[in-house]
């Protein structure tokens, strides 16, 4: 229910599926990173405390993303930071990803709708390097 996938030690992305179930927060990225994620059940009654959050200067030097598949299906080819090549992964409504480090992109295998989330403010073409794709013939598909 929750993949990793790692480049040589590196986590360059975390995959959880639709149907991942546990009671209370759980956390799926350390807490260095500069994209939190976490998945939360609660009962019916439990109350979290009102609350604003704090004005703290953070420096972001890496672009982290998460994409929330709400409808469709998606493949998603990862990259690592050299941009070669590692696997593809098939996302299906309800599934998420973030996308941590490293390269990747995406093919609609049935028409999508999907959420990205990602820090602010887009810097445009400073934003991203692109680069070309696997060939099809060359695609490791995990699922």
């Amino acid at each position: 229910m929750v993949e990793r996938i790692t480049v040589d030690g590196k986590l360059i992305a975390i995959i959880i599926r639709a149907d991942f179930k546990k009671e209370g927060v759980s956390f799926f990225t350390p807490s260095e990173f500069s994209q939190q994620l976490a998945f939360m059940s609660r009962k019916a009654g439990v109350k979290i405390d009102a609350h604003v959050h704090n004005h703290v200067l953070r420096e972001v030097c890496l672009t982290q993303e998460v994409l929330f598949i709400k409808k469709g299906k998606l493949r998603v080819d990862f990259y690592d930071d050299e941009k070669r090549y590692v696997e593809s992964q098939i996302l299906g409504a309800g599934d998420v990803v973030l996308l941590a480090c490293g390269g990747h992109g995406f093919e609609v295998l049935q028409d999508v709708q999907m959420f990205e989330v990602k820090q602010g403010p887009y810097a445009g073409d400073k934003d991203k390097t692109r680069f070309k794709s696997v060939p099809a013939n060359k695609l490791k598909i995990k699922n």
